[in-house]
């Protein structure tokens, strides 16, 4: 009897007792697209949508500042030639060990912006494929668009919503209970668009217009480390990675 109480003791305090899954990270998936058509180009929004894609993304890999690290990294582009162009995704693995400044360098050579258009359906097809052949289904997805919001697709003149009707996230719908989509620098205008007028179930939509993106400068400290910046984290925290609840 004493035996037995011992061994159910025993199996009680390893059970509650820190050991290594106390250290290990939830899985999650980050994958970020970068838009460069030519759209989002000009007044130098797409220099000001690296910088910050940057320093996002070095952030989250890391963990700095209580920002959520993802345990999958993704990092693409949309816009192409032809409608329907398909993109490679770089890895985590690719980022894991540069810098801010590395990872910007490495962004404007990798995804230069040209004058394409701009397609976002092929960049969510592929992100589900992604998530589905590396068997990150049922992981939280956290996708960042850079972007001006505006696609380039077959509408009347007079329907200027039509275009915000075609973008189809479907293939993102069950891939997990917890799927949000946040689009950075549009328009206002652009924004509530895509709030409203992209057909969605369970997708989260969350969207950050250029007025606010463009204040996110005011929060970085020149000549600090990354691992310093408390600031700028804090400040993404607030109004990037808000919470969103579902539809």
């Amino acid at each position: 009897m004493r035996r037995a109480l011992g061994v159910a003791a025993l199996t009680l305090v390893t059970a509650c007792t820190p050991g290594a899954d106390a250290g290990r990270v939830a899985r999650s998936t980050l994958v970020i697209g970068i838009d460069v058509s030519g759209s989002f180009k000009s007044r130098d929004r797409y220099d000001n949508a690296i910088d910050f894609a940057s320093n996002y993304l070095y952030a989250h890999i890391h963990g700095l500042g209580g920002l959520k690290q993802p345990t999958a990294v993704f990092v693409g582009s949309f816009g192409g030639e032809k409608p329907g162009e398909t993109k490679s995704f770089q890895p985590i693995e690719t980022f894991e060990n540069m810098s801010v400044p590395q990872i910007a360098a490495y962004l404007r050579k990798q995804y230069p912006s040209h004058d394409g258009l701009t397609d976002f359906n092929p960049f969510f097809a592929r992100t589900a494929t992604l998530v589905t052949r590396q068997n990150l289904v049922l992981a939280p997805l956290n996708i960042i668009l850079v972007t001006d919001g505006v696609p380039d697709t077959q509408r009347s003149k007079t329907d200027s919503l039509g275009g915000y009707k075609k973008i189809d996230v479907s293939k993102l719908e069950y891939l997990s209970k917890n799927v949000t989509v946040r689009v950075l620098f549009p328009r206002p205008t652009i924004a509530v668009r895509w709030e409203k007028q992209v057909p969605r179930h369970r997708v989260r939509m969350w969207t950050v217009d250029d007025e606010v993106m463009n204040t996110w400068k005011k929060h970085y400290h020149q000549g600090v480390k990354s691992e310093d910046q408390t600031d700028l984290w804090k400040w993404i925290a607030d109004n990037v990675d808000f919470r969103v609840r579902s539809i």
